[in-house]
């Protein structure tokens, strides 16, 4: 399962998975934890999750203030594959609101759909329709 780092917004990227891929959210805050080290960061999500019944798992946490922490550039994608196009297009345009585009969904060589995007929170996904790849 992937699971995402951020720096107070974890909350607010789980929602936002949720309302793409639809399932359950679930967040323990570092006060509900007990385990609060700064007072400012005690709602924070210390542990979160979505799983939806489609096979869809993330898991997210804000790292805490006094742990170092660097969104890096590329230090990682994720990879979002469907059976069909119509499942991944209408995921492609729930997670491209408000994103930056980098490769446009289209038909590619080795799959019938693919598309690359940086969403609102600075994840990668790579997007594809499954499909036999054709070497020629």
């Amino acid at each position: 399962m992937t699971h995402l780092n951020f720096r107070g917004d974890a909350r607010e990227a789980l929602t936002f998975y949720q309302s793409v891929f639809g399932g359950d959210l679930v967040t323990v805050t570092y006060k509900e934890a007990g385990n609060v080290e700064d007072p400012s960061e005690a709602d924070q999500v210390m542990w979160g999750q979505v799983a939806a019944g489609n096979g869809f798992r993330v898991m997210a946490y804000d790292v805490p203030s006094h742990t170092p922490w660097n969104q890096g550039e590329n230090a990682f994608f994720l990879s979002l594959r469907g059976e069909t196009a119509e499942e991944i297009t209408e995921y492609w345009h729930k997670l491209s609101e408000d994103a930056t585009v980098l490769q446009p969904l289209a038909p590619a060589r080795w799959a019938p759909l693919y598309g690359m995007l940086k969403d609102r929170f600075g994840i990668t996904w790579v997007v594809d329709v499954a499909g036999e790849y054709n070497a020629s």
